[in-house]
């Protein structure tokens, strides 16, 4: 097919909507969309490639951003047990206000006042130089930066002693007052590194407000990425833990229990997207994650017995996530029976397809896909329009052999991605600008499953296993009575 005023697939377009990205899947990307608005789970059962991850994040950008931030504040009579805080993001917002307000202005140690300067140690009161309050002695008039006021006879020694003992004046906060209007306000200069932070009335009263709450961590940042990926996850991964503390918690040695507390996958998904690939391998997980989507809230608690984070337990951490969970066909018997029901009562189960009709619009759409494909590598160049009607014509052969379908374009999309690629590096260490035909026949020698090799070359994955097996294993039958088969008509 040819298509007008297209030379390559840099001219192809890109859809900016995320799910319009997603090949050959119009009833998946159909319903993804209404689970997205409505929140509902979705099971997604088809063979790896067909687009199962990308409809699964597509969905993360329809959905509304999460309005809450979720923390573990410390529980002084009970340290073991932090408490859950859930915060609306308008609480948040004020709260980073108050922070900002409670942090005040920092000066430079010679914008201070003169008397603030020479209490906080920075400037001579001799010959007014300023220098770091970490030094007694002014590196200007070699004599101690405050003078002993003190009468007598022993006025010099109290100012050697002062200085040889460091006990200067060197006050890290200096309170003092100032002229606002018709009024005077106390004001407090804290010291800050080198620099000193003002503070007035205001400024520290937000910040003795901020001082009396609780000491706090966020777990679940209220800015966060909707999408949270759980494949292959492990039990700390998905469920939080509690780190380990050698000194137990100690008051004055250790680190308090609650700034242990680490979300897991299910908490962080909170408002937004949980997706679980291969959703069996994670067994009897599975009863964790349907206890989660039911009640909305995970406890986190130390995972490992042996560990100080054993005896630390949060409750009500929220998780009211939307579950994208996909499986293959052949594991579908292996989710577990009130998860599936739980995802079927409460969403969609959605049969993935593996091919789609060969026109006109499927072929834009299969040019689109190469075009997503190569800007996402971002380190193959563009593919001009005849070799791109290789891998059409790649995709036709393999929907007729691997998926029986005749006239059709195979969406097992994850194998022709690696085709482009392999044409794509082909053409780079050629120095070429462009992927041209000539690579992608080339690639197309290269870059197949060693099964069809194997195929080609020894007949069947029978004869090339009797015919690598050394003279023992013949002997011993270890190969005599089993067939090597494949489901796959592709190696057949």
């Amino acid at each position: 097919m040819n298509f007008k005023n297209v030379d390559s697939t840099a001219d192809i377009s890109i859809p900016s909507n995320p799910l319009e990205r997603v090949i050959g899947q119009d009833e998946a990307v159909r319903i993804a969309t209404i689970a997205a608005r409505q929140r509902r789970n979705i099971l997604l059962v088809g063979p790896p490639g067909v687009g199962k991850s990308m409809i699964a994040q597509a969905m993360s950008f329809l959905i509304e951003k999460p309005e809450h931030e979720v923390r573990v504040i410390h529980n002084l009579r009970y340290p073991e047990r932090p408490f859950v805080d859930v915060k609306n993001k308008n609480q948040v917002i004020q709260e980073e206000e108050d922070m900002t307000g409670s942090e005040g202005t920092l000066l430079e140690p010679w914008e201070l006042p003169t008397d603030v300067a020479e209490k906080m140690g920075y400037r001579c009161s001799r010959c007014g130089f300023n220098s770091s309050f970490t030094e007694t002695t002014c590196p200007r008039c070699n004599q101690p930066k405050v003078q002993n006021t003190a009468q007598g006879p022993f006025g010099d020694m109290f100012n050697v002693l002062g200085q040889a003992l460091g006990m200067q004046n060197n006050m890290e906060r200096v309170t003092s007052t100032r002229k606002v209007g018709d009024r005077e306000e106390i004001i407090q200069y804290e010291r800050d590194g080198e620099r000193v932070r003002i503070l007035d009335e205001k400024t520290m009263e937000r910040k003795r407000k901020m001082d009396k709450k609780s000491p706090s961590k966020v777990i679940v940042p209220l800015n966060r990425n909707s999408f949270i990926l759980a494949t292959g996850a492990s039990e700390t991964e998905l469920l939080g833990d509690v780190r380990h503390d050698p000194y137990g918690g100690h008051p004055q040695l250790g680190t308090s229990p609650y700034e242990r507390v680490i979300a897991g996958s299910i908490h962080e998904a909170h408002e937004g997207v949980l997706f679980v690939d291969e959703i069996t391998h994670l067994g009897e997980l599975q009863r964790s994650i349907l206890t989660a989507m039911q009640e909305k809230k995970f406890p986190i608690t130390g995972r490992n017995p042996q560990s100080a984070g054993a005896s630390v337990r949060v409750d009500n951490v929220p998780t009211d996530f939307i579950l994208v969970a996909a499986c293959n066909i052949q594991d579908l018997e292996k989710i577990l029976s009130p998860l599936r029901s739980r995802i079927s009562g409460n969403g969609y189960e959605v049969l993935m397809e593996v091919a789609m009709p060969y026109n006109r619009e499927n072929a834009l759409r299969y040019y689109q896909f190469m075009t997503q494909e190569i800007n996402s590598d971002g380190k193959i160049p563009h593919m001009a329009m005849d070799a791109a009607e290789l891998i059409l014509e790649e995709g036709k052969r393999r929907a007729k052999i691997i998926d029986g379908r005749e006239n059709a374009l195979t969406l097992r999309l994850r194998e022709l991605g690696g085709l482009i690629r392999a044409a794509g590096d082909i053409a780079v260490s050629n120095g070429i600008e462009l992927i041209e035909k000539e690579h992608v026949q080339q690639a197309l020698k290269i870059y197949m499953p060693v099964e069809e090799k194997i195929a080609k070359v020894y007949g069947n994955m029978t004869n090339a296993i009797t015919s690598e097996a050394t003279a023992s294993q013949k002997m011993s039958g270890y190969y005599g009575e089993t067939k090597y088969t494949y489901s796959d008509p592709y190696y057949r």
